[in-house]
């Protein structure tokens, strides 16, 4: 069913702009197309054309407590900017403070398994409950932000959510990201202007030097794929998981 529908959407919609898709699939599931936003640049071009276009799409961020304080800037910038109400999901405070008392505030540098279980309370499980009854997923995601992605398609079923992915800007190159948001004046976070290109985290996010790969900032004491569960296979209980 799930492959019926990706196939059917590609179809409606391969001759159609983003701001055409996105009223599409408003039109087709009414109050169920949500997109979540990190603030980073891809999320930006999005919320300006979802904002511009007066699109009724839901948007929501998660907020894991532990965010650069240049996001939260320009968070507050987006919604007076673009009058928009911008939904925000906390992580499970018990789970937190249960996860703190265990094994400290800095328990993810000590292993991936621990990271990936700090990445799973804090941004799995808000993100799925975001999602819950929801049809259509709109995100941020670009083929060459990672290898893991270059195989994604612009609509694609995530088994994990038991929803839709729609990715419109999965071809976009970080410089036609750039230059929509220069041409439209859309806010963007200030640590972009410092070498950091993907924003997550503070403790987990680094600015990268040319000629870095694009996701190089990220857990950058890692060998690992460098992922956290958001966009690849839900870990379990004890967040196993890759993003």
């Amino acid at each position: 069913m799930s492959a019926t529908v990706v196939k059917y959407l590609l179809e409606k919609t391969k001759d159609l702009s983003i701001e055409e898709t996105l009223s599409f699939l408003t039109n087709e599931y009414k109050d169920k197309v949500v997109f979540s936003t990190s603030f980073g640049q891809e999320d930006q071009v999005i919320t300006a054309i979802i904002a511009k276009n007066k699109i009724p799409v839901s948007i929501f961020t998660l907020d894991t407590g532990r965010l650069f304080q240049e996001t939260y800037d320009v968070f507050h910038r987006t919604i007076k900017k673009y009058k928009l109400e911008i939904k925000t999901y906390f992580p499970d405070a018990s789970a937190v403070e249960n996860l703190l008392n265990k094994k400290g505030p800095n328990s993810f540098y000590e292993s991936v398994e621990n990271r990936k279980e700090c990445c799973f309370i804090r941004k799995v499980v808000p993100l799925t409950k975001a999602l819950k009854g929801n049809a259509i997923w709109i995100t941020g995601l670009r083929a060459e932000q990672s290898e893991n992605r270059n195989d994604l398609t612009v609509f694609e079923y995530d088994a994990n959510f038991d929803i839709i992915k729609f990715n419109p800007l999965l071809k976009w190159t970080l410089q036609e990201v750039q230059q929509y948001i220069d041409d439209n004046n859309i806010p963007q976070n200030a640590l972009h202007k410092q070498g950091f290109v993907s924003i997550g985290c503070a403790p987990c996010t680094r600015a990268i030097a040319e000629g870095e790969d694009i996701r190089a900032g990220r857990w950058s004491w890692e060998s690992s794929h460098k992922e956290c569960g958001l966009h690849s296979p839900l870990a379990p209980k004890g967040g196993n998981s890759e993003d």
